[in-house]
Order: C-alpha cells, then sequence, then structure tokens
C-alpha cells in the first residue's frame, strides 16, 4: 500500500451521489480530505437511465469535493450496483513455473487467470476475481502461497460479474465529465471492506447494504468473499408504503420515515419519549410541515403497520439468497447491515426476528480528517472504495500518468479534462 496515495471513491447511488477523496496510511486509517454528497440524477436501481441528467449529476458532485479537499480530480474509483451483478466461484489449476518450484507473483497471476476463465454470456464481463484460498500440492487453506515451494499450485476464486453495457455506461459517462476510471468495483464487496473487522470475516459474516433501490449482500467465509448478490429492493418501497398508506407524497413520506428513525440525543430525552409513549402513542409531525397538513400520527400504526412489513419482506428475501448461496451456518458473526436504509427505524429487531442470528448496523471505520459527514452507514461503499484503490496493483505509470498505448507509443491519459481533450486529439491522426 502507498502511504499518501490520493484516491477518489464514487458512489453513484439511486438517491444521492457521494464522491469521498482520501488517502490510507500503513495502518490502513483513511484520511478523508474532501467530502460530498448531492441528490442524484439519471440513475435508478444502480444503474444509469439518462446519461446527459447522470453527467450534470456526477460532475456536481465530484466539484463540491474537489472545492472541499483543494484537489483537482482526474482518476476515480467507482461502484457498480443493480440486480444485473452475478457471481460463481471457480477453480484454477497451474504448473509452478520456476525449476527449483519456488511460487511467484507470475505464478499468482497465472492461476488466477486460469480461475478466470468462465463461460460467461457476450453482454457480461468479470469485475472481479478474489483468491478465497490457494492449496500447493494438495496442501489446501494457503491464503498466500508467495515464496513456498511445489509443483503443483491451484486457486478457489470467487468471481463477480456485471452486465457489460452498465459498465460501459458509467465509464461513459465518466469520461463526459472528464474523469478516468481506475477501478470499477462491486458496492456490496466496496462497503464490506469499509464497515467489517478483521475477526468478523474470519469467523464467517454476512454485510447487507440496503440502498434506496437496490440491496447489496456479501458473504464472508474464512476471511474470503464466497457469495454475492443484489436484490432489486430498498428502502425506496418503505417510503412507498408510507406514501400509500398515509395518502402522502412521497417526498412527505420520506420525511416522516427519517423522523422517525433520527438517533435519541441524550439518555434524559429516551426517559422523557419513554413517559410520553406510556401517555400517549401519538407523535407529533408540526416541526416536518408537511404540505398535506398531516399533524399527528399513531407511531404504532406506523412502525407496525406500515415500516415492520416491509423490512421482514426484505430479509426474507435476503434470507432465501442465504440458503441459495449454501453457506447456511457458516457465517457465526452474523449479519452487518449498512448503507442508507440501516438508520431505518426497527431494522435490527426485524432482522433478528426473521433470520435469527447476530445483527449490528455498520458505520466505515477507521478514519480520520473530515469526519463529521463520512463517519455514516450511507457512506460505506465510498469509503470502502478508497481502501480498494489503495489495495490495487499498482498500473504502470509514467509521471503518475497512466499509460495508453497507440500504434506502439504510449501517452499519458490522467491528466484530467484538458489531457483527455490531447488524447482524442492525437488519436485522430492515427490511421
Amino acid at each position: 500500500m502507498t502511504e499518501g496515495k490520493i484516491v477518489v471513491g464514487l458512489d453513484t447511488g439511486t438517491s444521492k451521489i457521494v464522491t469521498v477523496i482520501g488517502k490510507v496510511d500503513e495502518e490502513r486509517t483513511v484520511h478523508v480530505l474532501g467530502v460530498s454528497e448531492i441528490k442524484s440524477a439519471g440513475i435508478r436501481k444502480g444503474q444509469i437511465v439518462d446519461i446527459e441528467e447522470a453527467v450534470v449529476a456526477i460532475n456536481s458532485s465530484l466539484e463540491a469535493a474537489e472545492r472541499m479537499a483543494g484537489y483537482t480530480i482526474s482518476r476515480v474509483s467507482i461502484a457498480i450496483g443493480g440486480s444485473h451483478i452475478e457471481s460463481i466461484n471457480s477453480k484454477g489449476v497451474v504448473a509452478v513455473a520456476n525449476p527449483e518450484g519456488e511460487i511467484t507473483e507470475n505464478d499468482l497471476a497465472r492461476v488466477i487467470d486460469a480461475a478466470r476463465a468462465v463461460s460467461l454470456p457476450s453482454s457480461r464481463e468479470i469485475i472481479h476475481v478474489l483468491p478465497r484460498n490457494y492449496s500447493v500440492d494438495g496442501q489446501e487453506g494457503i491464503k498466500d502461497p508467495t515464496g513456498m515451494t511445489g509443483v503443483r499450485l491451484e486457486v478457489d476464486t470467487h468471481i463477480i460479474s456485471a452486465s457489460s453495457t452498465a459498465v460501459r455506461n458509467l465509464e461513459k459517462a465518466l469520461s463526459q465529465v472528464g474523469v478516468d476510471v481506475d477501478d470499477v468495483v462491486f458496492s456490496g464487496y466496496a462497503s464490506s471492506l469499509a464497515v467489517l473487522s478483521d475477526t468478523e470475516k474470519e469467523l464467517g459474516v454476512i454485510l447487507v447494504d440496503i440502498g434506496e433501490g437496490t440491496t447489496d449482500i456479501s458473504m464472508y467465509v474464512e476471511g474470503s468473499v464466497s457469495y454475492s448478490a443484489v436484490l432489486p429492493i430498498g428502502s425506496r418501497h418503505i417510503t412507498s408504503d408510507l406514501a400509500i398508506g398515509l395518502r402522502v407524497s412521497l417526498e412527505s413520506a420520506e420525511k416522516i420515515k427519517l423522523f422517525l428513525s433520527r438517533p435519541v440525543k441524550s439518555q434524559q430525552e429516551e426517559v422523557i419519549d419513554e413517559e410520553k409513549k406510556r401517555q400517549t402513542d401519538e407523535i407529533d409531525l408540526t416541526v416536518l410541515n408537511l404540505p398535506e397538513d398531516v399533524k399527528k400520527l399513531s407511531r404504532k400504526t406506523l412502525i407496525e403497520g406500515l415500516i415492520r412489513p416491509r423490512l421482514n419482506e426484505i430479509f426474507m428475501e435476503i434470507g432465501k439468497k442465504i440458503k441459495e448461496s449454501g453457506l447456511v451456518g457458516l457465517t457465526p458473526s452474523g449479519l452487518v447491515i449498512t448503507g442508507g436504509g440501516a438508520k431505518t427505524v426497527g431494522i435490527v429487531d426485524s432482522a433478528k426476528r426473521m433470520l435469527a442470528m447476530p445483527v449490528r448496523v455498520g458505520i466505515p471505520t477507521n478514519l480520520k480528517g473530515i469526519i463529521d459527514e463520512a463517519e455514516d452507514s450511507s457512506f460505506s461503499t465510498a469509503i470502502g472504495l478508497i481502501r480498494y484503490g489503495a489495495n490495487a496493483e499498482t498500473k504502470a505509470s509514467f509521471g503518475g500518468f497512466s499509460l495508453l498505448k497507440i500504434g506502439g507509443f504510449k501517452f499519458p491519459t490522467n491528466s484530467g479534462k484538458l489531457g483527455k481533450k490531447l488524447i482524442d486529439l492525437i488519436k485522430s491522426f492515427i490511421p
């Protein structure tokens, strides 16, 4: 990991676009330099549906983060989600190249390439090949075989694939903004890098990232990702239920949901609230100034009648995915919920009831710098992208620029909007 390397994480969600600029030190602490959060546009259920609107929104988010950090963004690590995400586990086998039998980085690259050779439709592409464990001459459970001696090297990998169209549209939107894409990362995997502890991963844990339009699932067994999936359901469905049940607009329903989910500020207030609850079940919504002029509602009706049934449905679907993974019983650390939807009132109780396992809400950990906003479950993916980008393999570079090879020559591509125009001009002269 390169100390002081600045990485930009861009999370293009259904409800908001989050940009975080940060750098990671040797202790894996993320130093947050700039943060921005703006309302999303042109994106639905994790996929771009209007590229022009998405470009404007992404550009606004990047510029706001640039102003805060005093740093010009030229490259980003971007998250991808949506129900098109699929995963499989694959095995690769190679002979060790060194005549003396010492395993090198080159052997690791070859065996992962061998595992990568799976049959996929032309409309899909692989975005991650994550090694689960290696075996050398039949000795299993090896995490890093570099420097060991053997003849036959095998690897078990977890492969995550995405729709080529979704990836191309994301990359096209970023190219129109004038920045290059370093990494395209599954949003559920990125979130897991921000909120899960090494102990949880080693014991086995399920990460659930509940966004507005989708829910990402990432399951760890023995320290490695073993199953990934996306459900086309999210916190927006809870808002819709409130809007229909109360006959109010989606905007008003979202305000009510956030009002119910707000944290209790102090123990004294909690005691007062409990006393009020004993006296009356009504909650006063006049402070929200809703256009529908809704003033008082029954808390029990809202939570038990409208919010909880949808939460139960979400966790029932998550339970089906866990069974589908074939890893039931291998995740004693339980469930960690993150994402904007993790702040919904009663979510932990609902998860415990439906899945019968330990449950906690996960927020990004090990942060320094401008952390007031970033220490929040809705920033998990963006913080995880910074950790991923800092760990990613160093690409071929020249003076800090990645290299584009055209006709035997190499041109720098990481030079921002001006550099992009220069490259396009050079390309136009090449037959």
